[in-house]
């Protein structure tokens, strides 16, 4: 069993997307879920034990029709919107009505590119401007009070490029550190509905230690990881 003592956050990522999927979509926030994203979705609303204290979810569609399922589920809870939303850096090649094939090589070239400072342009982000989300995350869970559980939903580059800096302490990447990134992507992923858990812990470097992810809620809802061309080389996404 789980303790539960202690304040909590799980990072849970969206259900599969039409863009997981191989659809065209019209740009990175826009993919809706599939049928089987949304029985991940129901999945997961039912690993809750208890409410939790607050239900946090990005803008992206795929993720608030994720959190939508635990949002009926405890509709007393508290819901925000923060910036946990995917990596967007391919910018304006991230064009409408295209697929994961068609921005791949985009994808790769912008991962070889290796430079951590650089924006594609229309309304991407730098891989600097990406950690920089994840220690705003830290930083609001670190400033919240008392024990309850916060749910976050997310998205899956998102949450590796959080564990990736807690794990090694890079807050200001360089050339080199991204290097790193990319070789931890190809050994860590994170399916469709997963949950990993952070727990408050002064003792860590950053006040919160990572505990494994879980999986079994998914049983029944089969685990998908199609990878999409945002991501570099055959690591999954969105």
């Amino acid at each position: 069993m789980i303790e539960t003592a202690g304040a909590r956050t799980w990072l849970i990522r969206h259900g599969q997307s039409e863009s997981n999927a191989g659809l065209p979509t019209d740009g990175p926030g826009a993919a809706p879920l599939t049928p089987l994203g949304r029985a991940q979705a129901e999945r997961v609303a039912a690993a809750f034990t208890e409410p939790p204290a607050l239900i946090v979810s990005s803008s992206f569609v795929r993720a608030r029709e994720t959190a939508r399922l635990t949002r009926e589920r405890f509709p007393e809870v508290p819901y925000e919107e923060w910036p946990v939303q995917e990596f967007t850096f391919l910018g304006s090649l991230h064009g409408p009505r295209t697929t994961n094939a068609e921005r791949r090589p985009h994808s790769l070239a912008y991962w070889e590119r290796c430079d951590p400072g650089y924006v594609n342009g229309g309304d991407g982000e730098s891989f600097k401007d990406l950690i920089a989300r994840t220690r705003d995350l830290v930083e609001r869970l670190n400033r919240r009070t008392g024990d309850g559980l916060v749910a976050v939903f997310t998205h899956g580059l998102y949450m590796r490029a959080l564990i990736w800096s807690l794990s090694t302490g890079v807050t200001a990447p360089d050339a080199a550190a991204m290097g790193m990134f990319r070789h931890f992507l190809r050994g860590c992923s994170v399916p469709n509905g997963a949950i990993v858990e952070l727990r408050a812990d002064p003792s860590a470097p950053d006040g919160l230690r990572q505990l494994a992810g879980s999986f079994t809620h998914l049983l029944e809802a089969p685990l998908t990881d199609t990878p999409p061309a945002d991501a570099p080389s055959t690591e999954a996404v969105g």
